[in-house]
C-alpha cells in the first residue's frame, strides 16, 4: 500500500441514515406525517427527484428547489453537528498515519458537509486532499474520482487501496485496477454477498482491518 482512498458516507462516517430518511424528517418539520417506508422510496433518487416525488405526493406548494434547499439544510445540520465516525476508524488512520500512507477521501458528498463533518471528527487532518463527484464531474460509475485521488497521492492503482461500501463504487475502483476493501453499511445490507465476491478484502467494519 502507497495510498489509501476512503469514501466518506457509510466507510468513515455513519451517515447514510441522514440520507435514508431527511425526507422523513423534512415532512416531520413541517408538521406532516410521512408515509410507512418513504426513506426506502426516496434513498435511490436524486435530492431533485425526492423533491419532486414529496411535493406530488403531499401537496406541498414550495418549489422544487426551496424543498431540495430545506433537505440540503437538515442533511447539512446533521453533518456539522451529529455523524459520528464508524467503528475503528480513527484507530486505523491513526496506524496509516503512523507507516507514513497518504490519504484522501472521495465522495459523491458535496464539499461543504464535507468539511463540516471532517473538522469536526477530528479526521479532516488525516487526508492529504478531499474529492467529491461534483468537481471531479463524474459519479462513482466511471473512475475519475480514484485516478485524480490516485495522482494526488502520488501512487499508481495497483498501489492504492480503496476502501467503499457501495457495490457499484467497488465494481468502478477493481475495474480501474485499485485494490479493493469493501465494508459493511446497513443500508447496503442487500448488496453485502455481491461486496464481498467482488472486493478484494471484505470486512464488516474497520477495526476488523490492520495496517
Amino acid at each position: 500500500m502507497k495510498g489509501a482512498i476512503f469514501d466518506m458516507d457509510g466507510t468513515l462516517l455513519d451517515s447514510m441514515q441522514v440520507w435514508a430518511h431527511v425526507g422523513e424528517q423534512y415532512l416531520q418539520n413541517r408538521g406532516i406525517e410521512p408515509e410507512d417506508g418513504l426513506g426506502d422510496v426516496l434513498f435511490p433518487m436524486s435530492m431533485r427527484d425526492g423533491a419532486v416525488y414529496v411535493k406530488e405526493k403531499y401537496g406541498l406548494p414550495d418549489s422544487h428547489d426551496t424543498i431540495v434547499a430545506d433537505m440540503n439544510a437538515i442533511v447539512f445540520a446533521a453533518y456539522r453537528d451529529e455523524v459520528i465516525p464508524k467503528p475503528g476508524v480513527v484507530a486505523y488512520l491513526e496506524a496509516l498515519k503512523k507507516r507514513g500512507i497518504p490519504m484522501a477521501v472521495a465522495t459523491a458528498t458535496d464539499r461543504p458537509m464535507v468539511e463540516a463533518a471532517l473538522a469536526r471528527t477530528g479526521l479532516a487532518g488525516y487526508f492529504k486532499q478531499i474529492f467529491t463527484c461534483t468537481e471531479i464531474g463524474a459519479g462513482k460509475e466511471r473512475p475519475d474520482i480514484y485516478l485524480a485521488a490516485a495522482e494526488a497521492l502520488g501512487a499508481s492503482p495497483a498501489d492504492t487501496w480503496v476502501f467503499e461500501d457501495a457495490l457499484y463504487a467497488i465494481k468502478t475502483a477493481k475495474a480501474a485496477g485499485f485494490y479493493t476493501v469493501g465494508l459493511y453499511d446497513e443500508t447496503s445490507r442487500n448488496d453485502q454477498e455481491a461486496i464481498a465476491g467482488w472486493a478484494d478484502c471484505y470486512v464488516r467494519g474497520m477495526e476488523e482491518l490492520r495496517a
